[in-house]
């Protein structure tokens, strides 16, 4: 009896389930109605009690209350059945268990499932027939308000190729695949067309017909990414010149390219790889016959250096051009080239900002712009009477107050750090098991190099998630500066901002980059403003005071103005472009930053004295990642440790290692201790990639492996992704990989040396041992040894990867090294002792190395 009733549970659960996601409200009350009739019939004929069982606690017309909000009513909220409901529906549900029987339920279930298939099949067939009408109806309409549009049309396809939207198919039958479509397909086909982008699909069509630049501006969750390249492609813009051809959409995050090709499989039910892919920087899912191809601007820039004129793709999507990131902006200037030579070439540019104006003047006449009208509504802004001296705690607080005293609707907070949000992550849920009487608080994180698994998470619909106490759930995404414009998250009602972001910057001068956090800029704060206000009333808590923001700037400039330019310049060389300083950019760098980047190529090898891209300097554009590690992985072979470098080229490109949960701090040191060699960090993360694949070779579990040693299994695992990736192509270039014996005392030394072939511009000297200063040896910079390193003491000299900028200025992953390997490995000259600062100790012990040396050779 117990069996029977956990069957009729499961089967009813997932009744509501399968209608929750694939019916619309008006087909889930239609089939509530019919299910009602149903339960009469069987009462009348004696089954009655059966019903029980079915009579859940839950009302099938409310699953997506959120896309009645879209249509501009400004409601939100989902219903529930009241006490008197569910509690007649649990005294019938024990009344039914008692005269149940196992012939009963299978009656009713074969009854029940004929008849949902026969109706939903109904309804499916229903809906077509009216969207066909609905077409033809338009179809008649424009052709008596334009007789001669189909003449117009011909002249169209003649001269581009190009072929207008064919309408949704006459048959239940999806034309990518051959396949049935599915109800979830017309559930996602009606939210898809409540959507402000599908409502400007005419415009928008006509507009790229009649130009080749196109600059179009919708705010965020006005489906711009989703359906624009949906709409090409059913408009025939992959047909060109009679061939078939690739709509590119080019993403400035990895998270944002996979997002956008996951949800636009889903939309069209292929599976990604097929027709729909991605590219980022170490993984590739497209296939030959892909036709809508997600990259990061990156991997776009690097698929121009094998195709210079792009000619696989009809049309190219560059989205969110307002964030102006550095490969953007020289996209736009190769693509500016490239459409002289290919005018069949389309390019759509999108934003989330009307600030684009520099970008519309930038390409020839001027590209036209079209604006989808936005449905914001209003939002209340509160500011803090003072600065917050630790906003991370004050941003918790303020979830929680919110949460405690605002009616019901999810929660955004914008912080600057990857590490904060997982630290504000773990409080929140510490503290939402105080708050459980108002109802649960599910924490999501939302940062780039997070899995794409949990990213999408985020974008989970409250509504399907548990009440507590009576009370309905709620959401809070505690998300990085990617929130404001790339990732679109429904439900958001109330927005805390922390008013700070994680920015790029780089000195020229002093060669220096690092990521700082600064205030934000005042369109940006608006932008996040907004957000609060896209489905209904909102509001925005400000973690700063009102005054505060008069300094900060009207917009962020643009990327390139604050960056190294080295893998710019490098892949420019490349591309052919020799006169980099006059290379049209929309925002031109500094000159002093070019000449730096063409500086530090030449000591690279990378390019010539005269300025001409050399052997190696092809190489490392074919590898992915900075140019110096290229040059560390070029040099590996000669240093007979390929495989150590790969796996240490890997582990810099990837997300931080090592887990720091405040409740467990000393267990988490110790942990790392465990991993840790005495030359320094390089060699720690070796360790700890060695150990990690040792862990999958002797069949046992990795992730187990790392929550015990809190190490990031995220990190690990987009390791073990790049090395793979960087293995194939320097296999492809020819590189050998060697590795000396591990028992050679040689083992270690060789990998130094390797480390500073390539980052032999990036050495410290020891200045003070008691205050544990350094200088960097060419610019005399004082810096600090980061505390999070793994030496246990101070070495004399050191190669290093990375600064990092709080109170002080430290450098981040650093390996002992021996001065004679700087004179034997760096290009000559460049250690010469009349370059190194003078207020530097290396100085003098860099003369006595070079006499030292001299009397040898003598």
């Amino acid at each position: 009896m117990e069996g029977t009733q956990m069957s009729a549970e499961v089967l009813q659960q997932l009744y509501q389930n399968d209608m929750q996601q694939h019916l619309s409200p008006e087909m889930q009350q239609q089939v509530q109605m019919q299910q009602q009739m149903q339960w009469q019939q069987m009462q009348m004929q004696g089954e009655g009690n059966q019903g029980g069982d079915y009579e859940g606690a839950y009302d099938y017309g409310q699953s997506d209350s959120r896309e009645d909000d879209a249509q501009g009513d400004g409601q939100y909220g989902r219903e529930y059945h009241s006490q008197e409901q569910e509690k007649y529906s649990e005294d019938y549900q024990a009344e039914g268990e008692d005269e149940m029987t196992d012939q009963m339920h299978q009656q009713l279930q074969q009854r029940m499932q004929a008849q949902m298939q026969q109706h939903m099949q109904q309804q499916i067939q229903a809906r077509m027939q009216q969207h066909l009408q609905h077409h033809m109806q338009n179809q008649q309409n424009q052709h008596m308000q334009n007789p001669n549009m189909q003449q117009q049309h011909m002249q169209h396809e003649q001269h581009n190729q190009t072929p207008q939207p064919p309408e949704p198919p006459r048959q239940n039958q999806n034309p990518l695949t051959g396949a049935p479509y599915t109800p979830r397909f017309y559930y996602l086909l009606e939210k898809r067309q409540r959507l402000p982008a599908w409502m400007a699909r005419q415009d928008f069509l006509k507009l790229m017909q009649a130009n080749q630049v196109l600059v179009l501006v919708g705010e965020p969750g006005s489906g711009k990414t989703t359906q624009l390249p949906q709409i090409l492609l059913d408009a025939g813009y992959h047909v060109q010149m009679g061939q078939v051809r690739a709509i590119c959409c080019v993403q400035p995050t990895p998270l944002a390219t996979l997002s956008a090709s996951l949800r636009i499989c889903e939309e069209l039910e292929v599976q990604v790889g097929t027709f729909v892919g991605h590219v980022t920087r170490f993984e590739d899912r497209t296939s030959a016959d892909t036709l809508l191809r997600f990259l990061t601007d990156e991997a776009l820039f690097r698929e121009a250096m094998e195709d210079p004129l792009l000619e696989r793709y009809s049309v190219i999507i560059l989205d969110e051009v307002h964030q102006r990131t550095c490969e953007l902006d020289v996209l736009m200037g190769i693509l500016k080239m490239v459409m002289q030579r290919r005018p069949e070439l389309k390019l759509l540019l999108l934003s989330s900002s009307m600030e684009v104006k520099k970008v519309q003047a930038y390409f020839e006449g001027g590209a036209p712009l079209l604006q989808i009208p936005n449905r914001t509504f209003a939002v209340e802004v509160f500011h803090c009477q003072d600065a917050e001296k630790d906003y991370l705690k004050a941003a918790v607080r303020t979830v929680a107050q919110v949460h405690t005293t605002e009616p019901e609707g999810d929660i955004l907070l914008f912080l600057p750090l990857e590490d904060e949000i997982d630290l504000a992550c773990q409080l929140l849920r510490k503290e939402s098991v105080h708050m459980m009487n108002f109802g649960d608080l599910q924490v999501r994180a939302l940062y780039v190099g997070l899995p794409i698994m949990e990213t999408q998470r985020v974008f989970d619909q409250t509504a399907q998630m548990r009440m507590t106490a009576g009370k309905p759930c709620r959401k809070v995404v505690v998300a990085s500066a990617i929130a404001e414009t790339s990732l679109a998250v429904d439900g958001i009602t109330y927005v805390i901002d922390a008013g700070l972001v994680k920015q790029r910057a780089y000195n020229p001068r002093t060669r220096m980059e690092v990521n700082v956090v600064t205030p934000i800029s005042k369109s940006s704060a608006l932008q996040r403003t907004t957000l609060a206000g896209r489905q209904r009333p909102g509001k925005c808590f400000r973690l700063y005071p009102e005054q505060a923001s008069s300094d900060w700037p009207e917009k962020v400039y643009p990327e390139i103005m604050r960056s190294n330019l080295t893998t710019v310049v490098l892949m420019l060389k490349r591309l052919g472009f020799d006169d980099v300083v006059h290379f049209d950019f929309v925002d031109p760098p500094s000159p002093e930053a070019l000449m730096r980047a063409l500086e530090t190529l030449n000591f690279l090898g990378c390019i010539d004295d005269n300025g001409n891209i050399t052997e190696v300097g092809n190489q490392a554009c074919r590898l992915p990642v900075d140019p110096q590690i290229a040059k560390m992985l070029i040099e590996a072979p000669q240093h007979r440790c390929s495989n150590e470098a790969l796996s240490i080229a890997a582990m810099l490109c990837s997300l931080p290692v090592w887990l720091r949960p405040n409740d467990a701090f000393r267990a988490a040191n110790e942990a790392k201790a465990r991993f840790a060699h005495m030359d320094g960090d390089h060699l720690t993360l070796l360790n700890v990639f060695h150990a990690y694949k040792q862990q999958i070779q002797d069949g046992h579990d990795p992730s187990r492996f790392c929550a015990e040693n809190f190490i990031s299994i995220r990190a690990m695992r987009h390791a073990e992704v790049a090395r793979d990736h960087l293995k194939r192509i320097m296999e492809s270039i020819g590189l050998q990989m060697i590795s000396t014996d591990f028992q050679d005392k040689e083992y270690y030394p060789n990998i130094r040396r390797c480390l500073v072939s390539g980052f032999f511009m990036q050495i410290a000297c020891l200045e003070s041992e008691k205050r544990g200063a350094y200088s960097m040896l060419r610019e005399g910079q004082e810096v600090m040894l980061h505390p999070s390193t793994s030496l246990g003491h101070r070495p004399e000299w050191l190669v290093f990867h990375e600064l990092a900028l709080s109170s002080k200025l430290f450098v981040k992953t650093g390996t002992q090294i021996k001065p004679e390997w700087l004179v034997d490995i760096a290009p000559r000259g460049y250690f010469d002792p009349q370059k190194i600062s003078e207020k530097s100790s290396a100085r003098g012990k860099m003369e006595k190395l070079m006499a030292r040396r001299q009397g040898q050779d003598g």
